[in-house]
């Protein structure tokens, strides 16, 4: 039996950039599913089941990612590489999105109208079938101690494409859900094929499988709830912080000021991939969080429009920070033959991180005061389950 991993000491900097192309791809595929879901729910007159959907995928998420990851591991040792998995997962995707593109438009009879939702959810978790093993390849193409400088590539990718989010609304708005959701079949397909042409075969060096014990399963479910409540903070961020500021920055639209946030974190990255190398993943994480945590209890004191453009910037240096240290801090808790279940642990813990932020806004019309009291809470759990991690581990 073989594994695959980077035996070199230096970072595979082309196979990473492959992997940052696949991740836009991806990125541009959830724009463009988040912008049109709601609308064809409505014209299908499921007003109602467009508020619960997301919910419901994200939960499903939190159970699937996971199982997902711990496939793809095997699917690793078995074939020597994830490609195949991440390869169904793309062109299952794509399909989805094909199908879901040729519906649109078509004025389905109220009976067969379910179709389209469940379609939708088909293709969150076609999505969630490659998008894990895919981070988790970065422990062939990246020494572990060097993993955060080249997570700092995936985290610009994340920014600079997210940032773009009110203007590719405007664009897809123009074009319609059935050329929309065809041509995001197409960006999976062709970040795929970029993917997979700057990953060559000679990228997965086989070695003798050491069979290294199966990590214990408090270690698995203290990874779970590092991705929970380090996606409900983040989440909580960007549900509530962009309207609050907004207030003291009366200009800006509140899509805006999200998008500025996401475009400082990108170019935050870029200084912050080295220095988060010698901080350490754990001491990163923490500080971007808790930072993230005292910003949100700035802004709802303040009110000049000066300290509200210098919480921007530090909201985005504070979120780079944390992007930059999850993925690395996740990945370095397990061992290499388990770094696809890794991923799925802190990917599933994310989504369900999500789905209770849009719960709790959806029911409670959560007030800024009371994320701000619950990040706390967030903040202090990751900071736990890293102190508990050291002595598990």
């Amino acid at each position: 039996m073989v594994n695959s991993c980077n035996t070199n000491r230096e970072i595979l900097w082309r196979q990473v950039w492959g992997l940052a192309a696949l991740l836009a791809a991806i990125i541009l595929s959830w724009m463009v599913y988040a912008f049109y879901q709601p609308k064809i729910l409505q014209d299908l007159e499921l007003v109602e089941l467009a508020g619960w959907l997301g919910i419901v995928q994200g939960l499903i998420a939190a159970v699937i990612e996971p199982l997902n990851g711990g496939i793809s591991d095997r699917i690793q040792q078995r074939l020597g590489s994830r490609l195949p998995m991440i390869s169904v997962g793309v062109v299952l995707a794509g399909l989805m999105f094909v199908g879901v593109s040729l519906l649109a438009d078509y004025n389905l009879p109220t009976g067969i109208r379910w179709i389209i939702p469940v379609l939708m959810t088909v293709w969150v978790v076609a999505m969630i079938m490659f998008r894990g093993p895919a981070i988790a390849l970065l422990t062939q193409f990246v020494p572990a101690a060097e993993l955060p400088q080249a997570n700092a590539i995936l985290v610009l990718v994340f920014g600079t494409v997210g940032a773009i989010a009110p203007l590719l609304n405007t664009l897809l708005s123009s074009l319609g859900a059935s050329i929309t959701f065809m041509l995001g079949a197409i960006a999976l397909v062709l970040g795929a094929y970029i993917f997979q042409i700057f990953t060559p075969k000679q990228t997965f060096v086989p070695f003798i499988h050491d069979h290294d014990k199966s990590a214990p399963t408090v270690l698995l479910i203290l990874i779970f709830a590092l991705g929970l409540a380090t996606g409900f903070e983040v989440n909580l961020l960007f549900a509530i912080f962009p309207q609050e500021l907004q207030t003291q920055l009366p200009g800006l639209q509140v899509e805006f000021i999200a998008s500025e946030i996401l475009l400082v974190s990108a170019i935050a990255s870029v200084p912050l991939g080295d220095w988060t190398a010698d901080l350490g993943a754990n001491k990163s994480t923490l500080l971007g969080l808790g930072t993230m945590t005292g910003l949100m209890g700035v802004t709802i004191l303040n009110d000049n429009y000066i300290l509200a453009i210098a919480l921007i910037l530090a909201f985005g240096i504070s979120f780079s920070l944390v992007l930059i240290g999850m993925i690395p801090l996740a990945l370095g808790k397990l061992s290499a033959n388990q770094a696809g279940l890794g991923t799925g642990l802190y990917f599933g813990g994310s989504a369900g991180g999500t789905a209770i932020v849009s719960l709790l806004v959806k029911q409670l019309d959560l007030s800024s005061v009371g994320a701000f009291l619950l990040a706390e809470v967030a903040c202090l759990v990751v900071t736990v389950c890293i102190l508990v991690c050291k002595k598990v581990s």
